[in-house]
């Protein structure tokens, strides 16, 4: 099989990317041209020459777009059927969910997932499509709250909890 400028093969499947689709994709993923090309190992330029259409789309950077796209639809899955089963038990129809403000922030608190979703905007992204998953499918209302780094330590403290997702989950409730 051979593979055209701009592709690349993901598994078994060729992954082509043309100028719109690399655009909606990225603006799917909550990304800047800027971290694309850091993610392909590319310049901001470029990313913007594929998105114009004045350059055939990098097959790294498609590859990389759509293993990421998949991650967090592999996410939004797991996570609602997690919560579908929680709510066979509990007949709350209410959930929150912390998410990052910053890069450093989701650093510190995950980094267990950033060699997944190395970019908080993608963890992110990967929230808000629980959140719109979670209302329609399920009927669920997820709200998602921005850690706020002294609020939460202050709760812990109050709480007498260890830092842990639980922890954030917690006072990530409190905030409703």
């Amino acid at each position: 099989m051979s593979t055209q400028a701009g592709s690349t093969k993901v598994g078994s499947k060729q992954a082509e990317l043309n100028a719109i689709e690399i655009t909606y994709l990225r603006h799917s993923l909550g990304l800047s041209a800027a971290q694309v090309g850091e993610l392909a190992k590319a310049s901001e330029a470029d990313v913007i020459a594929w998105e114009a259409g004045q350059a055939p789309v990098s097959g790294l950077a498609a590859k990389k777009l759509l293993e990421l796209d998949e991650t967090i639809e592999m996410q939004v899955l797991n996570t609602c059927d997690g919560i579908e089963e929680l709510f066979k038990k509990e007949p709350k129809r209410r959930l929150s969910f912390v998410v990052y403000p910053t890069q450093a922030i989701y650093t510190q608190y995950n980094p267990e997932f950033l060699s997944s979703l190395p970019l908080t905007e993608l963890y992110n992204t990967a929230a808000w499509r629980i959140k719109k998953e979670c209302k329609l499918v399920l009927e669920v209302d997820v709200s998602l709250v921005a850690l706020d780094v002294e609020a939460y330590k202050a709760y812990r403290e109050k709480e007498g909890l260890k830092e842990s997702r639980e922890s954030r989950a917690k006072w990530a409730a409190t905030q409703l």
